[in-house]
């Protein structure tokens, strides 16, 4: 099967960690691999902590440093992010049948092959979208927008998690 990728935007606190969670979790449920990408925009972020083993490690020089846990495997790479690409994105995620995006817009939000699912809170949020983001799959949300008439489906993520996760998975199975 080829990986899906879907990004899921939306202005902050709109819901999008919401929606991941509830896609991704009956997605699993379906069988699906599934990652997710998630973009921090805090300039100065790191996952890594001053003074710790592995902050050694990279203040060394080395760009790659590995972490083995009982139940988990981290990696860290330093890199210059204004050089990360797409594919070397998804590259971190082979195998996975579908990826999911939350965050970096700029990278992946004009690219008409990558499906969106936009979270609104407003009939301007969703009006905006249409201009701005293509192929939309659907529009979830606090704002229903029905009343707009679009040929977008709305889906209330919080009462129907099912039949968003059905229109993800009918792209995921033209793809495969």
């Amino acid at each position: 099967m080829e990986t899906t990728v879907i990004i899921v935007v939306g202005s902050k606190k709109s819901g999008k960690t919401t929606t991941i969670e509830a896609l991704t979790r009956e997605l699993v449920k379906r069988g699906f691999k599934v990652a997710v990408v998630k973009h921090v925009s805090e300039p100065n972020f790191t996952i890594d902590t001053e003074g710790k083993d592995t902050w050694r490690f990279a203040q060394a020089g080395a760009k790659t440093v590995v972490l083995v846990s009982s139940n988990e495997l981290a990696t860290i790479e330093k890199t210059d992010g204004k050089e990360l690409s797409l594919d070397m994105i998804l590259r971190k995620c082979e195998g996975m049948d579908i990826v999911f995006f939350e965050g970096l817009r700029k990278l992946v939000g004009k690219n008409k092959d990558i499906h969106k699912i936009v979270v609104v809170r407003s009939a301007e949020e969703a009006l905006e979208a249409l201009k701005n983001f293509a192929p939309i799959l659907a529009f979830t949300g606090t704002y229903s927008t029905e009343s707009l008439d679009l040929t977008v489906p709305y889906v209330d993520l919080l009462k129907n998690p099912k039949k968003l996760a059905d229109i993800v998975e009918s792209v995921a199975k033209k793809k495969g």
